[in-house]
């Protein structure tokens, strides 16, 4: 499973790294999270500059996206030019996008009417966009998910691994990333958010 981890400068470092973080404890059965990026540099919200892994056009061929915010989305949704480069085919891939990142996938009309999460500051745009804006951390439908606050970033790790392996492989990348102490508590708490929309999604596939 080849993931595009899209990134934009204004990033925020934490949607694009500990989902990637997340899926890449998957290495050994062939999982690769990618930083992908219009840019050979992208710069984060906090001045962190990192070098892509992949160009924009590798989404067209990755298993899976995942689309992360930042302070510049607003302007990255409202470039025709750039989401006219954004290729994503949710009839083959698994797409997820985290916070702001959900309005790029509205002004790509991936959601229409499916109920959406994304953030606190970013909601009333979404809205805007016409998409139903909903108090959770995690929803999905089929092939599609969205998260919305940064640490909920797990979830989209999470579900993803469970959509394109197993459950059992979502809980040991939780269980390891997760704080000494509670690594059983962060399992079941993100079993509980992500299951029902896995056993959804797995039964629309079937």
């Amino acid at each position: 499973m080849q993931v595009a981890v899209l990134t934009f400068d204004g990033f925020n470092e934490l949607d694009s790294f500990i989902a990637s973080a997340i899926l890449n404890r998957m290495k050994a059965h062939g999982w690769a999270a990618h930083i992908t990026a219009p840019t050979e540099q992208v710069t984060s919200m906090n001045g962190v500059t990192v070098q892509r892994q992949k160009p924009l056009a590798f989404i067209s061929d990755a298993d899976a996206v995942l689309i992360g915010s930042g302070i510049r989305t607003r302007e990255i949704a409202a470039d025709t030019d750039l989401l006219s480069r954004i290729n994503l085919d949710p009839s083959r891939q698994l797409i997820g996008a985290q916070c702001s990142g959900t309005l790029i996938l509205a002004k790509l009309g991936l959601i229409g009417a499916l109920p959406a999460c994304t953030d606190l500051t970013t909601k009333p745009w979404v809205i805007e966009a016409g998409v139903d804006v909903i108090d959770a951390p995690f929803t999905a439908s089929g092939n599609i998910a969205t998260a919305g606050g940064c640490l909920a970033s797990q979830y989209l790790a999470a579900w993803m691994i469970a959509r394109g392996a197993s459950m059992s492989d979502a809980e040991e990348a939780m269980h390891y990333v997760a704080p000494v102490g509670e690594k059983e508590l962060y399992v079941r708490r993100a079993v509980s958010v992500i299951e029902p929309f896995v056993r959804q999604g797995q039964a629309a596939a079937a």
